[in-house]
């Protein structure tokens, strides 16, 4: 993208959103890449760019691990292994060895499924491959500390065995001669050190010639001497010679080493490229979190449109201090193209501009921005801005020259993907002539087709902006009543700049402001009052419009809480309902088990009883018992209906009832506690107590 001024990205404070994005990087290759930070034209790129930051973020905001540890800057270690001859340190194979490491965990992260989730951040490692092969040979020779191993070959495992030995010689011969030594009190306080490489012994100076051995050197003070001591010099030479020829043998082997490595110098050039994209990756993810961004949609056209936008800038220092920052919402499209922003002073019309500006550069450089996700930024080409006092000194220009001078190359350069900003246009000049020049190069910027926003304080501009196709007017709300800004962009009114309602309220002399009023044109004045009321009147309806939106809500809410009651009610008594038919089969059940279980009873019983007549009774009582109960009692309903029962003693010739069937006949005999009853022409045995007198109704006698 083009950008006019050069120092356009300094004027809409892009410099700041770098630094902070640099403050997350962990590498070399990363801040580098943050501060070569480039805005681009290519929508893929751009989205591609997006959509990396998007999916890390969702990877730090779900606390899922990404193996992406910090890497040292290995760009010196890589030049070097490109270089025939030359030769690298343990510790800068070791450095390597994370590097292959670091790619062995990241591809092992990209399983299948991962590829298809995330596959922003798989396009970073597309093309690429994991050899294992570089932290094998590094592990053949090294160890985690970066020291050659003692089996990297057989010749230095030989040399370090021979080295072990001579060592616990020389260090067995020395503890015999101090001793010896300690007992004649030859000896100093530090008894021995090392000197020149060798192990020597601290000798008080007037003793040093009675020692025999090889003079080293003194103390400052003159007083001690070091000697090597002449039993030990044949075992420290050839613990030097030793020494000497492993120094080579660990040289060989880590040239040995680098020429193997030097092989895989572009793959491992890429790795090392792979794990700054990502570190640079999660340092805009971690930004977006910082500043609360989204992933907004990209279009590969001119529009602009914005939905709760906050300046990141604002919104951290906001944050930081505890206070609310109001969103921005706003639309440039074919149709309205232009935006002309007015209202009073320090009411946020600089910041809207600047906020619209900021985000759309940071959209596409790569950048995740704090706006809802329904948003959508178009791909402009170049983007124009006009800011505060462009004075210049060098060229001996006013401020309106200066300013004249850059709507010249606005009106020169401006196209269909063009994104310009100017800050109070046409000021700087007698306000009649500054806004017919105003007025004209408005009518320019709208015939090139160009997108913009427009702060201004002119009337002849709103009343142009309300007429004018492809042009919109919008306000800054401003609480007359309290006089304070709200911060808030109304789109489709103009503002007034609330000069006079100002000067009253800061308790300007009343007489000054009426000598200011008579010299305004009353037309003017007529005009900017009514914007004035105009603007107020929107105020109140949108206060009580969110009032009422606030009553539907509550409403809605209480029909909710409504509904839920009643479909708990119903739920209740589908329970309850639920519950008595369960009952009910619970007891069918109960009963079917228990007929079971009396069934299998008499099963065994008629095996073992030899008289079957009384098996076949119970199973008759148990089977036909309900039967006989209803027969029984449709029996005696009819013989209610028929007789009358009576009381006293039964005798010959008397009607009888008995008890148990309900059935009616004569007595013909009594013998003792049994009488004889004829019942139709059959005559029964049954015992006195189970019969009572009865005796015909009137009615039945009659009929």
């Amino acid at each position: 993208m083009k950008l006019f001024p050069e120092s356009a990205y300094i004027q809409l404070e892009f410099d700041k959103v770098k630094s902070l994005l640099g403050a997350h990087c962990r590498s070399e290759y990363a801040i580098e890449k943050t501060g070569q930070l480039r805005i681009h034209t290519n929508i893929e790129f751009i989205e591609t760019e997006l959509r990396q930051s998007h999916e890390y973020k969702q990877l730090l905001q779900n606390n899922i691990y990404f193996p992406n540890d910090p890497v040292f800057n290995l760009l010196k270690e890589l030049k070097l292994l490109s270089i025939p001859g030359a030769v690298l340190s343990g510790a800068e194979m070791i450095e390597i060895r994370k590097l292959a490491e670091l790619m062995k965990n990241i591809f092992r992260w990209f399983d299948a499924e991962k590829r298809n989730v995330y596959n922003g951040l798989a396009k970073i490692v597309e093309g690429s491959y994991y050899e294992k092969v570089i932290a094998e040979m590094i592990d053949d020779v090294l160890d985690e500390s970066g020291h050659v191993k003692d089996n990297a070959s057989d010749e230095l495992r030989s040399i370090r065995m021979n080295l072990y030995r001579k060592r616990n010689e020389l260090r067995k011969m020395f503890d015999r001669i101090i001793s010896k030594l300690n007992k004649q009190g030859y000896l100093a306080d530090i008894e021995e050190s090392f000197l020149n490489g060798r192990r020597v012994l601290a000798v008080y100076a007037e003793q040093k010639r009675t020692v025999k051995g090889i003079l080293h050197g003194e103390s400052e003070s003159r007083r001690t001497s070091f000697i090597e001591p002449e039993e030990t010099i044949e075992l420290n030479n050839d613990i030097y010679s030793l020494e000497s020829d492993e120094k080579r043998e660990v040289y060989r082997l880590l040239r040995e080493l680098t020429t193997k490595l030097s092989v895989y110098t572009s793959l491992l050039s890429h790795y090392h490229a792979i794990a700054g994209e990502y570190d640079f990756i999660r340092a805009k993810a971690k930004l977006a979190v910082d500043i609360n961004a989204e992933f907004p949609i990209v279009e590969d056209k001119a529009v602009v449109h914005l939905e709760k936008a906050f300046h990141p800038l604002l919104y951290l220092y906001n944050k930081k201090a505890n206070k609310p920052t109001t969103p921005v919402s706003l639309s440039l499209d074919e149709s309205n193209r232009i935006l002309v922003i007015s209202g009073p002073n320090a009411g946020g019309k600089t910041v809207t501009l600047k906020t619209v500006g900021l985000l759309q550069m940071m959209v596409q450089s790569g950048l995740l921005v704090p706006v809802d996700s329904s948003s959508s930024f178009g791909v402009f080409k170049q983007l124009l801005i006009h800011i505060g006092d462009t004075q210049s000194l060098e060229f001996e220009l006013s401020t309106y020259s200066s300013h004249l001078k850059n709507m010249k190359h606005f009106i020169e350069v401006a196209g269909g993907k063009t994104l310009f900003f100017i800050d109070e246009l046409g000021s700087g000049s007698d306000p009649n002539l500054g806004g017919a020049f105003a007025e004209v190069i408005l009518e320019e910027m709208v015939s090139k087709h160009a997108y913009g926003i427009v702060t201004t304080h002119y009337l002849n501009l709103k009343v142009m902006a309300s007429k004018t196709p492809g042009i919109v007017n919008g306000a800054m709300a401003f609480d007359e009543k309290n006089l304070t800004p709200l911060y808030k962009l109304n789109i489709g009114k103009p503002g007034s700049s609330y000069t006079f309602a100002i000067a009253e309220r800061i308790g300007l002399d009343k007489q000054l402001i009426s000598r200011a009023r008579n010299l305004v044109d009353e037309e003017h004045f007529r005009l900017d009052k009514l914007l004035n009321r105009t603007e107020q009147d929107l105020h109140n309806l949108e206060k009580k419009e969110k009032e009422l939106h606030q009553l539907l809500q509550e409403n809605e809410k209480l029909k909710k809480e409504m509904k839920q009651a009643m479909e708990k009610e119903k739920h209740n008594q589908q329970i309850e309902l639920l519950r008595h038919q369960n009952q009910v089969t619970e007891e069918k059940l109960a009963y079917l088990k228990e007929t079971e279980r009396k069934l299998k009873q008499m099963v065994i019983d008629w095996r073992k009883e030899e008289d079957k007549s009384k098996v076949i009774k119970n199973i008759s009582s148990l089977l036909f018992n309900k039967n006989e109960k209803k027969v029984s009692g449709k029996m005696q309903k009819q013989v209610e209906s028929k007789f009358i029962e009576l009381t006293g003693e039964i005798k010959v010739g008397e009607q009888v009832k008995i008890k148990k069937n309900h059935q009616v006949g004569e007595v013909m005999e009594l013998r003792g506690k049994k009488a004889v009853v004829k019942i139709g022409l059959l005559p029964m045995h049954v015992d006195i107590k189970d019969l009572v007198r009865v005796k015909a109704k009137e009615e039945n006698t009659n009929k």
